[in-house]
């Protein structure tokens, strides 16, 4: 996989999903499929997507006990997604099984794990999660987790990337939302930066929704995306 924006496709039915990518005539986007529109459409949408030639990266977020987990990443891995995550916070074993679930499943793509939502800040994770110590050590310690588990990479905020590559190697995956336009709005984002800032600091994969789907012209908007974040036209 090469660095790349993907495109959160927040939207709350298939239609709306479709007329959305109806209008980038060119090379299909690779594209996000999250909880919201995962849980109107069904499965079938992610096999009509792939089916088209669409990349897709299945944002479920799994976290459950480790035989559960197991089980649905055994049945999404049939689903043929580029790319499938679940949350590092349900331990080393949960994300051993997840890995041993997705493989027997004929799960091809890669499999990482959520450190901390970028929506959630130092006093957040410290008095409402009760986990103490710097933010970034925790997802420091979260990604060695997921690296040891067996996994191919994390999902993180752009600021943390740098970090997570230096920790966990070059080939570890950072795939990270939390990335806004300079003229942007943050929205319910808290650790965020640019698509330019975000490919310095070592981002493999950029998360962009809102500023892409909400934006008066999308495909403009995702072409500056892919320009800003690695220098192509």
């Amino acid at each position: 996989m090469s660095k790349d924006v993907i495109i959160a496709l927040d939207f709350s039915t298939k239609e709306a999903a479709m007329d959305f990518l109806n209008a980038f005539t060119g090379e299909k986007p690779f594209v996000k499929v999250g909880m919201e529109l995962y849980y109107s459409a069904g499965p079938e949408l992610v096999r009509e997507l792939k089916a088209r030639g669409y990349r897709v990266f299945l944002d479920l977020k799994l976290h459950d006990i480790p035989n559960t987990v197991k089980k649905t990443m055994a049945v999404l891995a049939g689903l043929g997604a580029d790319m499938c995550n679940l949350h590092a916070a349900g331990g080393l074993a949960m994300m051993e099984a997840a890995l041993e679930g997705f493989r027997s499943g004929g799960g091809s793509g890669k499999l990482i794990a959520v450190t901390q939502l970028t929506s959630t800040s130092q006093a957040v994770m410290e008095n409402e999660l009760l986990i103490g110590g710097r933010l970034e050590d925790v997802v420091l310690s979260y990604a060695e987790n997921a690296k040891r588990a067996g996994l191919d990479g994390v999902v993180c905020s752009p600021l943390e990337a740098f970090a997570v590559k230096n920790r966990c190697g070059e080939d570890f995956l950072t795939v990270t939302p939390g990335v806004r336009f300079a003229d942007g709005t943050v929205g319910d984002q808290v650790r965020v930066t640019t698509p330019e800032r975000a490919g310095q600091l070592g981002s493999d994969y950029i998360v962009m929704g809102r500023p892409i789907t909400g934006a008066e012209n999308p495909v403009a908007a995702y072409e500056r995306a892919r320009k800003e974040f690695l220098g192509v036209n």
